[in-house]
């Protein structure tokens, strides 16, 4: 007897007794993108969904609407007002889109964006090697065997996610001075602390 089983979406709604609404295609997929830009669903607007989940004492989809709604009254509309105001200005923006823009984003993603994701150590050893006025160098392959990604003057470094410090006590031990960074929507956050302390 088989023991995993995949229910789709569509099943689910029939098991809940849940009337499926039938959206043409692609508009969730929209509707979903000017719903992320204007941030129509998020819990300020709409409130938290899955503590308001918790609280409901009923069962019926019915039964959750009304309690719902009567919670947050304003809502529905708030977010509508949000996704519709988006809506406006993605139905501006299409009509600039041609293919020569298609190309250059496509460019942008699958050459640059690319590059730098997997360039950027070296971004941040060359702006440590600025800011301490000294030349780099990139580690050699026997080096990185020794998780030394480069060398600031003469002073070997590592660069690690700043994720990697709350992990920091089960990793091994690493004897050379460490450059944290965190990547953000606009860049990476650098942490060069290290480079100065020792």
């Amino acid at each position: 007897m088989k023991t995993t089983v995949k229910i789709k979406n569509s099943e689910i709604k029939k098991l809940l007794d849940i009337e499926a609404y039938q959206f043409p295609k692609y508009s969730t997929a929209i509707i979903n993108l000017a719903n992320q830009n204007a941030q129509g669903t998020r819990p300020k607007v709409v409130g938290q969904m899955s503590e308001l989940i918790k609280q409901f004492p009923g069962t019926k989809i019915g039964e959750w609407e009304e309690w719902y709604l009567e919670k947050h009254p304003e809502a529905i509309q708030k977010a509508t007002e949000k996704i519709s105001e988006m809506m406006k200005n993605l139905k501006d923006v299409m009509s600039k889109i041609d293919r020569a823009m298609i190309e250059k984003w496509v460019k942008d993603l699958v050459v640059i964006k690319t590059f730098i994701g997997l360039k950027f150590q070296e971004a941040i050893i060359r702006k440590g090697a600025e800011l301490m006025r000294q030349k780099y160098r990139l580690a050699k392959p026997a080096e990185e065997a020794k998780n030394i990604d480069g060398y600031i003057g003469n002073i070997p470094v590592s660069i690690k996610p700043m994720s990697y410090v709350s992990k920091k006590a089960l990793q091994e031990k690493i004897e050379v001075r460490i450059i944290y960074y965190e990547k953000k929507k606009d860049g990476l956050l650098i942490d060069y602390k290290e480079l100065f302390e020792w």
